[in-house]
């Protein structure tokens, strides 16, 4: 156990924490696991609430989860919480290209499954939110603009970004990306709510669609 835990920080150690899984980030954190239950197994447990969540976890969510107490349980919530503070920051930073967002969409290459998400944009082009709003299975996402364009309205949004995950590696836009892109421009466009870009991410890196096919947007 002790040893699974230590080429994490090895690794941290080698300057490529960038490189962690959710998993193993989250195994530096807890530092051992309890009798019966690994600190991997535990940590597995925590990064599956985190993927159904797109905002943080409350604590008694958290206590749901065997193994993990108060101690823990406050760890991991000051890491988010210290990590929110910094996101804050930099969501009040105006953003200009696709890949100004990506810092803010980095959990969306980890995930097992796919989400999509929407970010609400300001008049000066700086993020008011990243909601989720939809998840689907592991190749696949649904979101129908009515739903996709709920939290704009609600968060008075100037104009907005969608970004989806490929759990694949592959982040080149499918067929289906592109029909629901079109859908999603068409709805923005009757609502005065412009769509700014639709992003593929995954693993291996990002695909804009505003980028690769701009005939989506017109």
């Amino acid at each position: 156990m002790e040893k699974n835990n230590l080429l994490p920080r090895e690794r941290i150690y080698a300057g490529e924490i960038e490189k962690l899984t959710v998993e193993e980030l989250l195994c530096v954190i807890l530092g051992r696991g309890m009798p019966g239950k690994s600190v991997f197994s535990l940590a597995e447990e925590i990064s599956r609430l985190l993927e159904k969540k797109c905002t943080v976890p409350n604590i008694d969510e958290l206590l749901q989860i065997r193994g993990l107490g108060l101690a823990k349980s406050a760890q991991i919530l000051a890491c988010l919480e210290l990590s929110g503070r910094f996101m804050l920051g930099k969501m009040a930073e105006k953003i200009s290209t696709p890949a100004e967002l990506m810092p803010h969409l980095a959990f969306l290459k980890h995930l097992r499954q796919e989400q999509m998400v929407l970010i609400t944009m300001n008049g000066g082009n700086k993020i008011i939110k990243i909601r989720s709003i939809s998840v689907g299975t592991a190749n696949s996402t649904q979101a129908h603009p009515r739903e996709a364009f709920a939290p704009a309205i609600e968060d008075r949004a100037v104009a907005v970004v969608f970004a989806h995950n490929h759990p694949s590696g592959n982040h080149l836009p499918s067929t289906e990306d592109l029909i629901l892109t079109q859908k999603l421009c068409e709805a923005g466009r009757i609502l005065d709510i412009p769509v700014l870009d639709h992003l593929i991410v995954s693993s291996s890196g990002f695909t804009s669609i505003k980028s690769t096919n701009e005939e989506c947007f017109e």
